[in-house]
């Protein structure tokens, strides 16, 4: 069809986007719906699955009202979103109780506790992947234990796509990169979920859906779901891969070699190589990072993620946001970044040192460990709001740094994307702090496309994804960005001294979440 669409949905922690692109990848229309969650005193986080269905499906309305007799031009639609958490439904296909969330942090006991048994390691064996409270075996695990109610009149457990996925077609299905990296074994891409046995929670077995690979297979947009999206009945679906394996896809992460990394600046930092087979995967001693199968055949994305990236720049600019708020001035966080790039390249590099570990799930790459809280270290007298977010910004480059030396050597370049990436400041220290050029990639939203590049291979309007990447993304990538060898070298021994800080804060870190426990 030579005016073709396809559609990818990304449903991520702050919005909900479905966006239409041509078959050559151009993007034509966006529709965004901001996503709400809530947070809880006991570290929950929850999200309604009933409104989050019904505000993809409102995007994809306005999609097609925004563009042109679009329900007869319409190819396919894939869909992706935020990864771990937990999204129950029953028999009939309805919650039965809220999602939790990768923000959610009730299993962080229970994820240690495990993390220091003896059957942990046989775990990360299997599937290559570090635990962590987010995922959803830790989070069955409590369920089991706290709240086994619920969970008896479950029928299947999902992720946020999967979920939307089944309101679309009706089949209930899971992806293989979430189902290995928490139930599976990477090396054969099947289920192994001997972790549900080893935490007593060998009944939810029964929740683990099937796994279908969207570049081959695709479900069918159904009547109830087309009648709430304007679109055509029988419109073909297929079921992206989780959000960051997406993100990375449209973002430049493909490297048939391997060399390539892929920084994604989110509300999660995430930090990705491609294993070209599953004898190019590197575990590492500290039992950490994700191994996920990579949506071309035979291939599998390493990834270390520091658990909150942007999350801690809005924290620091809500406090200032705070203080205005609290003399009656009323600002946004745009007002407060406006011109904040060349304030922060003004500031003295590495004056001091941030640890980004703000989220209350603490951290899991490269290290694993709950208790991890941010910091700042070496703050003085003198240092004003954009030395601190100067500090901030090194301190999300020194946790991409460390992630990348989890899995081996740091890649000859890095392509960034994500919101932050728009930031020259960021770049510069990125590429500084790695010592390897950092390049953007030019379009917004990688993973809405990256879901929609599936969906073009599995329609064979390309015959691999190696010719689809030729077309979607290659033609994207934003110029270089190189190291500042003085920048590099003040980074070098800076990077040793955040190592160190965070290797010695851990007990005390452990003892403050106890003694606030208590």
């Amino acid at each position: 069809m030579k005016d073709g669409v396809l559609i990818g949905i990304d449903a991520g922690t702050s919005v909900i986007k479905s966006i239409a692109f041509t078959t050559k990848g151009e993007q034509i229309a966006s529709a965004a719906i901001p996503n709400r969650y809530q947070t809880l005193p006991d570290g929950g986080a929850e999200q309604d699955m009933a409104r989050t269905w019904a505000d993809t499906a409102a995007t994809l309305k306005q999609l097609s009202e925004k563009v042109p007799n679009l329900k007869d031009r319409l190819i396919a639609i894939s869909v992706t979103g935020q990864g771990d958490g937990m999204w129950l439904i029953d028999k009939a296909g309805e919650p039965v109780a809220p999602a939790w969330l990768w923000l959610d942090a009730r299993a962080a006991a229970i994820t240690e506790a495990f993390v220091a048994s003896a059957d942990y390691p046989a775990h990360y064996k299997r599937t290559g992947t570090g635990v962590n409270a987010c995922q959803m075996s830790m989070q069955l695990a409590w369920m089991t234990r706290n709240r086994p109610d619920i969970l008896a009149r479950a029928t299947t457990g999902f992720h946020c796509k999967d979920w939307l996925y089944f309101n679309l077609t009706g089949d209930r299905r899971t992806d293989p990169s979430e189902a290995n990296f928490t139930f599976g074994q990477y090396a054969t891409r099947t289920y192994a979920p001997d972790v549900l046995d080893v935490l007593g929670a060998s009944d939810a077995k029964s929740l683990l859906p099937e796994i279908v690979e969207g570049t081959q297979a695709a479900g069918r947009l159904t009547p109830e779901a087309a009648s709430l999206t304007g679109l055509k009945p029988g419109t073909p679906i297929t079921l992206g891969y989780v959000d960051v394996l997406c993100t990375g896809l449209g973002g430049g992460l493909y490297d048939p070699k391997g060399e390539t990394g892929c920084t994604i600046v989110g509300s999660t930092g995430m930090h990705m190589k491609i294993a070209p087979s599953a004898a190019h995967v590197k575990l590492n001693a500290e039992l950490s990072g994700y191994t996920m199968c990579f949506p071309v055949p035979g291939m599998y994305a390493q990834i270390q993620s520091n658990m909150a990236s942007t999350l801690n720049i809005d924290w620091l600019l809500d406090l200032g946001l705070d203080v205005l708020a609290s003399q009656g001035v009323e600002r946004t966080r745009a007002d407060l970044l406006k011109g904040l790039d060349e304030r922060i390249m003004k500031a003295e590099p590495a004056r001091a040192l941030f640890h980004p570990y703000i989220s209350q799930a603490g951290e899991r790459g490269p290290m694993m460990e709950p208790s991890a809280r941010a910091m700042f270290t070496g703050l003085e007298l003198g240092m004003g709001f954009a030395d601190m977010m100067r500090a901030v910004f090194e301190g999300l480059c020194f946790a991409s740094r460390d992630c990348y030396s989890a899995m081996g050597e740091i890649p000859r370049e890095v392509r960034v994307t994500g919101g932050a990436a728009r930031s020259h400041a960021l770049r510069v220290i990125l590429a500084s702090v790695l010592k390897a050029p950092v390049r953007a990639v030019q379009r917004e939203e990688a993973g809405a496309a990256g879901a929609a590049m599936m969906a073009a291979v599995q329609q064979k309007l390309y015959p691999d994804m190696d010719a689809c990447v030729a077309e979607w993304v290659t033609p994207l990538l934003g110029a270089s960005t190189e190291p500042d060898p003085s920048l590099a070298r003040r980074y070098d021994g800076a990077f040793g001294i955040y190592k160190e800080t965070r290797e010695k804060m851990r007990p005390l870190w452990r003892e403050m979440v106890a003694n606030r426990a208590s």
